[in-house]
């Protein structure tokens, strides 16, 4: 990716920057650095404005095409968006699953009605999705899915149980993963349906992290239905339009993701020098410094493949990298508070708070969107066709 910076593009990060500062330090200010990793729930309410903000401004679903409400931008004005994003202290958006996930899914896949009625209120910030793919017994292997959804005329009636449903609390819709085809081989007779989260037959049960909060849930579906027409895709050919939206889950945003490393590990350095921590930490410092910025480099070279869908051997490599790097973050950030990491003392501050969140927080990096050792033995099978991991 060329890396010179367009006329053009110089402005669009004035603009972008000029805007984001101008609300962050205004009618927003209380949401600096707020709702990111471990602090889900902060301002939830106050976030919701914010994103309805960044819609009304025009700061919503940037990559999209025109027609569907976005601006159409190109790859290097997105990285420059996420970038100033971080730069600013943007708070953690809540519209991310809508715009990230489902909107281009939709956009991609779905039918025009579809996409007349369920994109203008992703760009809008009006209504927030969460998804419904892992099951108790489909996590890495998601075709498993037991969840099943059955024809009463018009409508499909849902049955089945999701975990790890982010901010299903929250969410308007959830986009869920059914198996429609009993009788049709694993990866066949799986449908890809829309469904309304206030309704009777959902229910959702929070499970608690480590940091205290409950970002991620349970999710029930007990005779929950959802019309027939909010089905994506063909029926019981699910699978491919799951395909494509995971493939969508890995783009720009990295390199803003790979900003807010940048700046927690700038809070662990600030920390050691307040604390006078001796130098025996400086070698892990540094190390976190350099690959920080190779997973900038590195992001900035994926971006082009991830942009047509394609896996390299260089794309399947990143969220590996990047979870590793993250949790030996926050394994430093509580080498660095010493004592104060376990038990807050007379001189505790913020910042000691913020450093434990990350570490507990980063625990979980190397196992959500598939565990360190599910992404070796793909790395190892699909890419670089080494004899599969031998089977019970």
């Amino acid at each position: 990716m060329d890396l010179t910076e367009s006329p053009g593009d110089a402005a669009f990060r004035q603009e972008a920057r000029h805007w984001l500062t101008s609300q962050l330090d205004g009618e927003f200010a209380g949401l600096r650095g707020r709702g990111g990793p471990g602090d889900e729930h902060a301002c939830f309410d106050e976030r919701r404005a914010w994103e309805r903000a960044l819609g009304a401004a025009g700061w919503t679903c940037l990559s999209w095409p025109e027609e569907y409400g976005g601006r159409g931008a190109s790859l290097a004005e997105q990285v420059i968006f996420y970038e100033e994003y971080a730069r600013a202290g943007g708070p953690g958006r809540v519209g991310l699953v809508g715009e990230g996930l489902i909107g281009p899914t939709i956009v991609h896949y779905g039918t025009e009605e579809q996409r007349a009625r369920f994109l203008p209120p992703i760009v809008r910030g009006e209504e927030l999705w969460c998804q419904g793919y892992s099951e108790p017994d489909a996590g890495s292997d998601l075709a498993n899915v037991q969840t099943r959804a059955e024809l009463d005329g018009d409508e499909w009636v849902i049955t089945g149980q999701k975990v790890w449903t982010s901010l299903a609390d929250w969410a308007d819709w959830c986009f869920v993963l059914c198996r429609t085809n009993r009788e049709a081989p694993k990866h066949h007779g799986i449908s890809y349906l829309l469904v309304p989260m206030d309704q009777p037959g959902i229910e959702i049960r929070p499970i608690r992290q480590l940091t205290g909060d409950a970002e991620f849930y349970e999710t029930f579906f007990d005779g929950a239905r959802t019309p027939v027409a909010n089905t994506i895709g063909e029926i019981d050919g699910g699978w491919k339009v799951a395909m494509g939206t995971l493939a969508f889950e890995r783009g720009a945003l990295t390199l803003g993701q790979q900003l807010t490393f940048a700046g927690e590990l700038d809070r662990v350095i600030d920390t050691a020098r307040a604390r006078g921590v001796d130098g025996s930490l400086r070698g892990r410092i540094t190390d976190l410094w350099l690959r920080i910025r190779i997973m900038r480099y590195h992001a900035l070279r994926c971006l082009p493949a991830l942009e047509r869908g394609s896996v390299t051997r260089e794309t399947a490599i990143s969220k590996l990298f990047w979870a590793t790097l993250h949790r030996e973050l926050g394994e430093l950030a509580v080498d660095v508070l010493g004592p104060r990491a376990v038990a807050a003392d007379a001189g505790a501050v913020e910042a000691d708070d913020t450093l434990r969140r990350l570490f507990l927080f980063s625990r979980a990096d190397t196992i959500y969107g598939g565990s360190n050792e599910i992404q070796r033995n793909v790395i190892g099978e699909q890419v670089l066709a080494l004899p599969r991991e031998p089977r019970p």
